[in-house]
This record gives C-alpha cells, structure tokens and sequence, in this order.
C-alpha cells in the first residue's frame, strides 16, 4: 500500500490540501488531527483544562472516536454524534494540542491511524505521522507557511462560519500552538529527515495544490 505522510504546524492547510491530494489520486484521506479534536472536545465537555488534570484513562475507557465516509467526505463521530463542525473552533484546536501531548491519548488512536494505511492507499495529515505514526511512509511532506500567513487563513475561515474572533486572537492561538506542539515531550512536532519542505507562504489554494501534487508525483516516480 502506499502511504503520503503531510506533517506541519497549525494552519498550513493540511487538512484542506490533504483531501484534495487524495481525491486527486483516489486514495482514502485520514486527518488525524480531527481525531485528536475530537478527544479534545471530549474533554472539553467534561470539564477538563487544557492541563487534563482529570482520570485520562478512565475518560478514554468511555469515548468512542470513528472516522466515517458519507456520500464520499470524511466525517468526524465522538460517541456516535457527528462533530465533524465542533472540532474546528478554536477551543477544540486549543484541546487538541493539549490531548495529543499525553501518552494514553497517543495510544489510544495510533492503532487506528496505522491500521487505515495497512489497509487503503492513504494520504493522512498530522504533527507526527512521517515521524512516529507511518515512519516508512512512501512520500513524505512537511507543509508549512509563515505564521501571519497560517493565522489569516484561519481566521478568515473562522470569519466565515460566523465565529466572534480579532486576528490577534488567531494569531496568538497560533504562536502559543506552535510552540506547545513542537516542546512537547511526546512525539513533537519536526520534520522528518527525509521530508520534502512545502513552503507555501503567499501561495493561493491552486498554487500550494499544485506543489503538493508535484512533490508527491516526484516522490511516487522515485520510490
């Protein structure tokens, strides 16, 4: 099976590139991030802070995340509820960050991630999957842009589906992200060695579309 793993920090577009690349290619697209959202939420809802000072475990032992494929588009299910739109506030991606730092959480969904890509031709999206999820993965991509670039995307994104937020606001959820995912002790955020850097800094949606399907055409000749 072959496997594209696109790393990079919050915001790059992973997720919207990501599915585009798959549906380019006819492979299954797994964003792995919306299952770390969707943990999040979970503790969210719970009551929990971003310090999860709360029986993790216990709380894992009761949640159910899937991935399910409706008329052809991933979506997101917590305990069989579709929250395919709730994860993507920024009090779920705060969450996110906070989850995927924790060892049982990580646990929790790596199986589920490595076995989609035992299985299916896969592009799958994350901080870590070229790193510590998929590292023998076929082509593997670090997307990034600058963090002005990441924060406007977001908020004009956030914009758009009526949320109340300033571009500060964004802005700084995303510096303090950045470096929460790359200092944290398990599994942080980097590029992987053999990764081929998509800076896509001042790209519109077809420009950094284009690099990614480049790259990942390069990198399926070669193999």
């Amino acid at each position: 099976m072959i496997s594209i793993a696109i790393d990079g920090p919050a915001g790059a577009g992973k997720s919207t590139l990501s599915r585009k690349v798959a549906e380019q290619l006819g492979y299954i697209y797994v964003d792995t991030g919306a299952l770390y959202r969707a943990v999040g939420l979970k503790f969210s809802r719970i009551g929990a802070d971003t310090e999860l000072n709360c029986d993790i475990e216990g709380t894992l032992k009761d949640t159910k995340v899937d991935i399910r494929f409706v008329d052809g588009e991933q979506r997101v299910f917590l305990d069989n509820e579709d929250v395919s739109g709730e994860i993507r506030t920024p009090v779920a991606s705060m969450m996110a960050s906070a989850v995927s730092a924790k060892p049982p959480v990580r646990a929790f969904l790596l199986e589920m991630q490595r076995l989609l890509a035992k299985e299916n031709n896969v592009v799958m999206d994350g901080r870590d999957i070229g790193t510590v999820v998929l590292p023998n993965s076929t082509v593997k991509i670090y997307l990034t842009a600058s963090a002005e670039d990441r924060a406007q995307r977001r908020y004009d994104e956030l914009v758009l589906k009526g949320e109340n937020v300033t571009f500060k606001e964004v802005y700084d959820d995303m510096v303090k992200r950045d470096y929460n995912d790359m200092h944290r002790a398990i599994a942080p955020l980097k590029q992987a060695q053999d990764a081929v850097v998509a800076d896509t800094t001042g790209f519109s949606p077809e420009q950094s579309l284009e690099l990614l399907l480049k790259i990942v055409r390069e990198g399926l000749e070669n193999r």
